[in-house]
């Protein structure tokens, strides 16, 4: 009689495979728990069992990065109106200078962020018939990209569109924070497609920048 292979294969559900888990040898997962771990892989900010850990970046060459995010804070016609008038100065200006400085600061609010020496920040606000328009542009010759502090700009300066007008009007939204372009590093250049782009950006739709 000819020697026959075992083929044990784990059902799909989570609470089935948890019972079984336990009667399985050593090295065997099952294959729910198998594709999460797989998963988790592909995430470098996760270790395979689900713990998090900051990136070594040690042995990366430094490299020219930049990176442009984009958001929209819903204004009344009325909030709009009294956008000149406001008795804290202008929100817009004191909104791109906060989120200048917010860019800086980034690794100290989101954990797993590196510090990086920034070398360059702007942030652009133009006023629409339904709101304001963010714009930030983050560079930086470093290791690691600046796609977070990009987005740290423009929610920040969003935020502080917010304070400066919630005396007027506290139903503002702050809505489509999101990454309009990056450039430099292993996985290259991402555009935001157009299709996505549910608003155009405060500095209007221009060509990409060069890398």
């Amino acid at each position: 009689m000819g020697s026959r292979s075992l083929r044990i294969v784990l059902p799909d559900d989570e609470s089935v495979s948890q019972e079984l888990a336990h009667c399985l040898p050593d090295g065997f997962l099952p294959r729910r728990c198998y594709n999460k771990a797989l998963r988790m892989a592909e995430l470098s900010h996760f270790r395979k069992d689900g713990s998090v850990r900051m990136v070594d970046v040690s042995a990366k060459r430094a490299t020219a990065r930049r990176a442009r995010a984009g958001g929209f804070v819903k204004l009344s016609a009325e909030v709009l109106r009294r956008l000149p008038d406001n008795p804290k100065g202008n929100p817009l200006e004191i909104a791109r200078v906060a989120g200048i400085a917010a860019a800086k600061q980034t690794s100290a609010l989101i954990p797993l962020c590196h510090p990086l020496p920034l070398t360059h920040v702007d942030v652009q606000v133009r006023v629409t018939p339904e709101g304001v328009a963010i714009e930030s542009s983050v560079a930086t010759q470093a290791v690691t990209g600046v796609e977070m502090e990009a987005l740290t700009a423009v929610s920040v300066a969003a935020l502080t569109i917010y304070d400066m007008l919630k005396a007027v009007d506290k139903s503002i939204t702050i809505t489509d924070i999101c990454l309009l372009e990056k450039r430099g590093g292993k996985s290259g250049v991402y555009l935001r497609p157009a299709s996505l782009s549910a608003r155009e950006p405060a500095a209007k739709r221009r060509p990409p920048a060069k890398p």
